[in-house]
């Protein structure tokens, strides 16, 4: 087969391992930086250029799009899949779940828990905001970030005031979520793929931390979850239709809420703590899907 891994640098330890593994099959592989990318779109012969140079048809696609590159990649994961390019996550099924607002409210719309969450309007009075997650401390997120960045915790009313006047000026759209105290900074993150938890880890936020992503300091350790835990997470990526899916877990008073849906989970801290060869596993999948073509 011939794979491409949309990423923007070939060097993250992901990137290497999927290489790797794909190579060790006997496949070809080439990575592609979505902002060197070219599309001609028309209704004879739909393109993709790369470098000024026409991209010959490629089988099947890893997509590994980032925050920087999104607009951009998600235009190009679209054109593969005109040309008849398998992709392991489609890319209807990775717009959903980039919106996180959006992909909670499919959460929440078919029964699963989240820790309450609201849209914030700029023209709601802060406080009014607040009660709606039941009072500070809360949670402040852009509705697009990944690995930490962007989350904040307001403590106080006046902080949360303060956070989100500064992302009013900048015209940031954001979403507050209630603080769960008993989760103690540590979350569950759950690897979804073709149905079924192939690994899971408990992560730990640093001292004088919040945020639990390995990006931002956090510790992570092998983890047993729970038959509920299990549930929901396949049922989330279900429900996305993602065939490979972070899906973050905390535990609650009320029992397991998804916190947040990761479309282009990292693979190095799951597979050092789990021993697994997630990477083949990806293979493995992917070479079973375009036999199904």
């Amino acid at each position: 087969m011939k794979i491409a891994i949309l990423s923007r640098d070939r060097t993250l330890y992901s990137c290497c391992r999927l290489i790797k593994m794909a190579e060790h099959r006997g496949h070809y592989v080439q990575v592609i930086d979505p902002l060197l990318c070219n599309l001609q779109i028309n209704a004879i012969h739909p393109s993709i250029y790369y470098n000024g140079q026409l991209l010959d048809h490629f089988d099947a696609i890893i997509p590994r799009i980032g925050i920087s590159s999104y607009f951009y990649g998600i235009n190009l994961l679209r054109q593969f899949e005109i040309c008849g390019s398998y992709s392991l996550n489609k890319s209807i099924s990775i717009s959903k779940a980039h919106d996180k607002l959006h992909s909670l409210q499919l959460l929440s719309e078919a029964g699963i828990d989240i820790p309450i969450t609201s849209c914030v309007s700029w023209f709601q009075k802060t406080e009014q905001l607040t009660d709606l997650v039941g009072g500070v401390p809360l949670i402040i997120k852009l509705v697009e970030g990944s690995q930490g960045v962007g989350v904040i915790i307001a403590e106080t009313y006046r902080a949360a005031e303060s956070i989100i006047d500064a992302f009013r000026i900048m015209n940031a759209n954001i979403l507050i979520q209630e603080f769960i105290k008993e989760a103690n900074g540590c979350d569950l993150r759950c690897l979804v793929l073709d149905k079924k938890v192939v690994a899971s880890i408990e992560r730990k936020s640093k001292e004088g931390d919040f945020r639990s992503n390995l990006h931002q300091g956090g510790k992570a350790y092998h983890v047993d979850i729970t038959e509920k835990e299990r549930f929901i997470a396949i049922k989330a990526a279900e429900i996305l239709n993602l065939e490979l899916v972070g899906v973050d877990i905390i535990r609650s008073n009320r029992g397991p809420l998804i916190t947040e849906i990761n479309i282009s989970p990292g693979l190095e801290g799951i597979e050092n703590i789990s021993g697994l060869n997630i990477a083949g596993k990806i293979i493995d999948l992917i070479e079973k899907k375009y036999l199904d073509i």
